[in-house]
């Protein structure tokens, strides 16, 4: 009998010793399985991606959502919860233009049927939280209309003429000053936008990620607020400008309180950047202060939120393979080919010199030389002189200074470290003393003209500057064929209002580009007939 028990008691122990043996390796294996899957959450790194490169182009990443973006439905939701600090209200009242997620529009972007974020932002799951962020066609894709019954054309490649980039900051920095910035406001929004999908936030993303992830957001903002109190000393900018680098002084803690008033208030145009390949060796970037194309786009992608550990390579370099040949849309309206003829010998007397032959022979084809790194001591002598890609001193062009008094010597010794550590490290910034030749390829699209945008057509531009309009309007994009650039005219439309530009502004002169070597004092007639040739551009 006690052997009996015994042996029952010896077979429950080891039953009991199974059982304890599979619970322990179980919860061992759930935990690998949870750390495993935290590893692979933790290290989550993948952008949406397209075949087509004019769509990567518009959509794709260039690595700034791994460090700068926005968990995506916070950022559909924000124009709702912060519409009080859009342009307009939105163009019209709080909803009627945002209640789908799209309130960028406001903001100049635009908006595909079929995407659901606009044209120059891109999306990458980064730790398990699908971001956004901006990409380089924010600030190089924009719309044409024929005519104001038209639709919208889009034209990758070109300067963002719509967007306005100084109030979709503000936007972001107002925002997270403002009250309804927060958890109680953002989570029931981004819940709408969801269940208008059929979709909902689970308990921990509702509880536990997205409050979480709306304070980081706050106070990473709120940071970058009181950095960038710069622009709010600044007049407005407008739709299609930004001022570049002293954005690039506050990245390199520049004490933006004590600079000279001469550095501030410097808008300039976003460029147009086709032909990249046809444009190496040129001194560009509006005041010719770098020569490699691939460093200005390095330098550029700052602007969509990378670092030098966070940028991808890779997908820019796409990009870039893109734009070595790409080359701008032709002119859509009738040209007058007789007339054109007759301007092509006044295009190469007054203009063919410092801006090339014509809108696609203006560069050697394979891209000219190898481009070495700037060397000390270096004269400046060779980067100036009467050829395209070349600059023409400030004393000769007589345009507004301000962009180029705000890029300094001090900037130039900074940015040479950016990089540092890397075999593609910044070593071709330099100050420089005038505005670069710029190829004239795309032309028509560049619309308003000089480096700060500040003559609105080019019929106006070959007037002497006491002729040119002093104030007109910016961001509309319906087309005016005959003076060849936007309609400026235009106060408002829909409820949306444009941007009144004021050349009397600091930073906005129009003056300057003018004279008898210009063409400004050249008879109607030939002024109408240049201009019917650089319509073929």
């Amino acid at each position: 009998m006690e052997q009996k028990q015994g042996a029952g008691s010896m077979n429950l122990n080891a039953l009991l010793g199974d059982w304890c043996r599979a619970i322990v390796t179980l919860a061992v294996v759930v935990v690998l399985l949870v750390c495993g899957y935290l590893v692979w959450l933790w290290n989550e790194d993948t952008p949406t991606d397209y075949a087509d490169v004019v769509e990567h182009f518009k959509y794709g990443s260039t690595g700034g959502e791994r460090e700068s973006g926005f968990p995506l439905w916070i950022w559909k939701a924000l124009p709702q919860v912060c519409a009080e600090h859009l342009p307009d209200k939105g163009f019209a009242s709080p909803g009627a233009h945002h209640e789908d997620g799209k309130g960028y529009a406001a903001f100049g972007m635009i908006y595909e049927t079929g995407h659901d974020l606009p044209v120059g932002a891109s999306k990458r799951s980064v730790m398990g939280i699908e971001r956004t962020f901006l990409n380089c066609a924010a600030c190089h894709t924009s719309t044409v209309r024929k005519t104001e019954q038209s639709g919208p054309e889009i034209y990758a490649g070109m300067p963002a003429n719509t967007f306005n980039v100084m109030a979709f900051e503000k936007f972001f920095f107002d925002c997270s000053a403002d009250p309804n910035f927060s958890g109680e406001f953002i989570i029931p929004e981004v819940r709408r936008l969801l269940q208008a999908r059929g979709e909902d936030l689970g308990l921990i993303d509702r509880y536990v990620v997205y409050p979480l992830a709306v304070w980081i957001m706050r106070e990473r903002l709120l940071m970058l607020r009181g950095r960038f109190q710069f622009v709010y000393a600044q007049h407005e900018w407008g739709p299609g400008r930004v001022d570049t680098f002293n954005a690039a002084k506050v990245l390199f803690n520049f004490p933006m309180g004590q600079l000279p008033d001469r550095e501030m208030n410097a808008p300039a145009d976003f460029p147009a950047i086709w032909n990249q390949q046809r444009k190496k060796g040129m001194q560009l970037h509006w005041d010719g202060n770098n020569n490699m194309v691939e460093e200005r786009n390095k330098s550029a992608a700052f602007g969509t939120g990378t670092t030098p550990p966070t940028i991808d390579l890779g997908r820019i370099r796409r990009i870039e393979d893109w734009l070595r040949n790409a080359n701008p849309p032709s002119y859509p309206f009738p040209i007058d080919q007789v007339r054109a003829e007759e301007g092509a010998p006044i295009y190469k007397k007054y203009c063919g010199g410092c801006h090339g032959a014509s809108g696609q022979a203006f560069g050697a084809a394979e891209g000219g030389q190898k481009i070495e790194c700037l060397k000390p001591g270096e004269p400046d002598e060779v980067l100036y002189g009467p050829l395209v890609g070349k600059i023409t001193p400030i004393e000769a062009i007589g345009t507004d200074r301000r962009r180029l008094d705000s890029y300094t010597y001090t900037l130039a010794v900074n940015q040479s470290a950016l990089y540092a550590g890397y075999e593609w490290r910044f070593c071709h910034f330099r100050k420089t003393f005038g505005y670069a030749n710029m190829p004239l390829d795309g032309l028509w699209l560049r619309a308003p003209y000089l480096h700060n945008g500040s003559v609105p057509t080019l019929r106006d531009l070959l007037e002497p500057s006491g002729k040119r309009p002093r104030t007109f309007y910016r961001g509309y994009d319906v087309y005016d064929p005959g003076k060849v650039g936007f309609v400026s005219a235009v106060a408002e439309e829909g409820g949306r209002k444009y941007f009144r530009y004021d050349t009397s502004q600091p930073g906005n002169g129009n003056k300057g580009h003018e004279g008898p070597a210009y063409g400004t004092q050249l008879g109607p007639g030939d002024k109408d007939a240049l201009i019917e040739y650089l319509k073929t551009f």
